[in-house]
């Protein structure tokens, strides 16, 4: 089965090179999807054999990502692997979602940093653990990292499925409108990365983002 890894960058030069490097040595194809970075990373993932879609401007994780899964079903991928290009996520794991994808027909496999989440800000843990009970009662299943945005995600699953926003909210989209579509998500165990490197994550802005997000899609 075809696989190709998605990265939604913002300018990451710093580690974008050894995780495509990484990536490509698995035999998985790679996406990036540079989101109107100013640094090196589309020079540098592109030298490491990455396809890069280039953004002429910021516009956010969530358009970056459904640029990427467009390219995913327009080149017939069997299955995409989203992750994050700041190596807060290990591309070593991908072995782990691979052999979790071959059992039982799994089609939509996420990371779990949340059975040890070591490193992880006091008040992105706290966040985490809310969205993620919401999200879990909205979906009727048990989701406890429902926004790591390490996944592997099944092409069946990207056709049945359209995605809207823009921002971090499409974490907790794609989970909910696969759960919907009648997905089962699996849960796996992954290490919680945190270097003392910049998130782009706004705790308070992105959760009142998320609660408006919950209040328009979520409860319908």
């Amino acid at each position: 089965m075809r696989g190709c890894a998605i990265i939604a960058a913002y300018n990451e030069e710093k580690t974008i090179g050894p995780i495509v490097r990484k990536i490509r040595s698995k035999g998985l194809d790679c996406v990036v999807i540079d989101d109107g970075s100013f640094d090196g990373t589309k020079q540098i993932a592109e030298r490491e054999g990455a396809h890069v879609i280039f953004h002429s401007k910021n516009i956010g994780k969530g358009a970056s990502l459904r640029d990427g899964f467009k390219y995913i079903l327009d080149r017939n991928y069997d299955y995409a692997i989203a992750m994050d290009g700041d190596g807060q996520h290990n591309p070593d794991e991908i072995d782990d979602f691979l052999k979790a994808f071959g059992e039982d027909d799994n089609q939509f496999i996420l990371g779990n940093r949340m059975w040890n989440p070591i490193g992880m800000p006091l008040i992105r843990r706290l966040t985490n653990r809310f969205m993620s009970f919401l999200i879990s009662l909205i979906a009727h299943q048990n989701l406890p990292d429902s926004q790591c945005g390490f996944r592997l995600i099944k092409s069946n699953v990207l056709k049945n499925v359209v995605l809207t926003t823009n921002k971090y909210e499409i974490e907790s989209e794609m989970l909910i409108k696969a759960a919907r579509a009648g997905f089962k998500i699996k849960s796996i165990p992954i290490k919680s990365i945190y270097k003392g490197k910049k998130s782009y994550i706004r705790p308070l802005a992105d959760t009142f983002r998320f609660i408006a997000f919950i209040l328009k899609t979520g409860l319908r």
